[in-house]
């Protein structure tokens, strides 16, 4: 299948494409919306095919490369993967045959788990994909070797958030028996490595309590994406009017509902795109 997209010139007026397959990359688009309320944003969520995690690595390298497809199509001068799944494992073939800066989130929220370790224990929670990649130890330990990691799948999170049971007791439960086995090993820093998992940032926090600092990658990635505008000369003027744009490839009641409720993003009219 052929991903070539015609080029042409960037400049920072145009968008910046951020995806998820789900609503997770929200975090990552209300991050963005809050560092950078000059930037226009045009998001597409891949709700028909939720969840990633648990996906071959040659269906998650399609998709993503499918999504971005989308996103330069509307002309946007840099891919956002809002998703750790996909960031694991297409961020670097998309690197190869895109004209454009890909950024992942993997790389960032390991920046900021190494900076944050106090005792060199960091846990990462993520989808199956993410953790058997390897990708946040590659990550983490290329800054610091010495870290120990301590990787915990968690496949129940995405489809409890997705319905958005965000502060239901059976969560609760759940996110309990992910975490037990890493605090255990008593680690000190906790990345949360899928975008959907900030929106259960209370839960979380909740649990660990105070002796364990959450690193959400949503927050380290916007800055990695103000960083490269600014290296890229690609931001936007500060006389424009940011917004955000969202487009689905399934309709979603709970997209909405837990974007407003949560993140306190205002999502007008949802496009439909159909994907595969």
């Amino acid at each position: 299948m052929d991903y070539t997209v015609e080029s042409f010139p960037l400049h920072g007026s145009r968008p910046i494409g951020v995806f998820d397959s789900g609503i997770g990359g929200l975090t990552v688009a209300a991050a963005l919306r809050g560092l950078l309320p000059s930037e226009q944003i045009h998001y597409v969520g891949d709700t028909a095919r939720v969840p990633y995690g648990g996906k071959s690595p040659v269906t998650i390298e399609r998709y993503s490369l499918e999504i971005s497809r989308i996103l330069l199509e509307e002309g946007a001068k840099l891919i956002v993967v809002a998703c750790n799944t996909a960031s694991a494992l297409a961020v670097a073939r998309l690197r190869e045959v895109l004209d454009v800066p890909v950024i992942g989130v993997i790389e960032p929220g390991a920046a900021a788990a190494v900076a944050a370790t106090r005792n060199q224990r960091v846990g990462v929670m993520g989808t199956r994909a993410t953790v058997q990649s390897g990708a946040y130890e590659r990550a983490i330990h290329a800054l610091r070797p010495g870290v120990l990691v301590e990787a915990q799948a968690c496949p129940l999170l995405v489809p409890l958030i997705e319905e958005g049971w965000l502060e239901d007791g059976v969560t609760e439960q759940v996110v309990g028996r992910y975490l037990d086995p890493m605090l255990a090993k008593g680690i000190d820093t906790l990345v949360l490595g899928c975008t959907h998992y900030p929106l259960l940032y209370k839960v979380l926090e909740r649990y660990v309590g105070g002796s364990v600092k959450l690193v959400d990658s949503a927050r380290n990635c916007a800055l990695e994406v103000q960083s490269v505008l600014e290296a890229n000369g690609l931001s936007a003027p500060q006389t424009q009017q940011g917004g955000l744009r969202v487009t689905l490839t399934d309709p979603s009641t709970s997209f909405l509902r837990v974007a407003a409720q949560s993140l306190g993003l205002e999502v007008g009219e949802v496009l439909l795109r159909s994907v595969g």
